[in-house]
């Protein structure tokens, strides 16, 4: 049997997405809009002062297209944390104005392809950094789940550790070209989710996400064993424009 990877696992990760039913939200009564927005600012504050404290990260951003309005991104140390701001927003009056659209659960994830021999991984810093990260708050998110293909001759999992390292090593150099323009963070999905990987990219400028997926199309670990899901892109959503945004005054 061939040597399975090893990996490092951090915080547990949660995309919940969700549509608004602008009907519902716009015949509803202002009073009840404005106490939805305010517990929806509170909750974003409580979720707020978890980060500050090095406890978890949370991140909201709109969503542009139909596929949803907004996606909520948590990590948290534990399952049953997770679970716990999943039901936070799910008791609260503005999720009576939402609809569920996709939902993806997995864990922050470091392979051992790159790992240096002899080094005890969780004894370096930016290691430890990386599996419990705060979310970036650039301008933009992309999110894509992606399996690696097992189908005939192009099955990931019947090559070697020496050529999966190679190929990992050449596909991870594409990554540091765009260092300073995008940040990537993967969770692992596997017997958690559907697909085995999440990657959830936060850039500036939207345009580096179809640069960098692009150029990696071109790779050998993407073109010949990448599977990939659909693709979630939006803008930056906080507590000073979710007024605005929600069209409530």
């Amino acid at each position: 049997m061939n040597e399975a990877v090893l990996t490092l696992e951090g915080w547990y990760a949660l995309h919940d997405f969700r549509r608004i039913d602008w009907t519902a939200l716009k015949a509803a009564p202002a009073e009840r809009r404005k106490e939805a927005l305010t517990e929806w600012k509170n909750l974003l504050d409580e979720w707020a002062l978890s980060e500050s404290s090095r406890q978890g990260s949370t991140v909201l951003y709109s969503i542009v297209g139909q596929k949803a309005d907004f996606v909520l991104m948590h990590l948290r140390p534990t399952l049953q944390e997770l679970e716990k701001v999943e039901l936070a927003f799910n008791r609260s009056r503005i999720a009576e104005f939402t609809v569920p659209t996709y939902s993806y659960v997995s864990v922050v994830e470091l392979s051992n392809y790159l790992a240096k021999p002899g080094v005890d991984p969780m004894e370096d810093p930016d290691i430890v950094a990386r599996l419990k990260p705060t979310l970036p708050r650039t301008e933009h998110i992309c999110f894509y789940p992606m399996n690696k293909r097992r189908q005939g001759s192009d099955n990931w999992y019947m090559l070697s550790m020496e050529e999966r390292r190679t190929m990992m090593r050449s596909h991870g150099m594409i990554g540091r070209n765009y260092a300073g323009k995008v940040k990537q963070i993967i969770t692992g999905s596997v017997g958690l989710d559907d697909w085995e990987w999440g990657v959830t990219l936060f850039s500036d400028d939207p345009i580096q996400f179809k640069k960098i997926v692009y150029e990696m199309r071109f790779d050998e670990v993407s073109a010949r064993y990448g599977d990939f899901g659909g693709f979630h892109v939006g803008n930056r959503l906080d507590s000073g424009r979710l007024g605005d945004w929600l069209g409530i005054k």
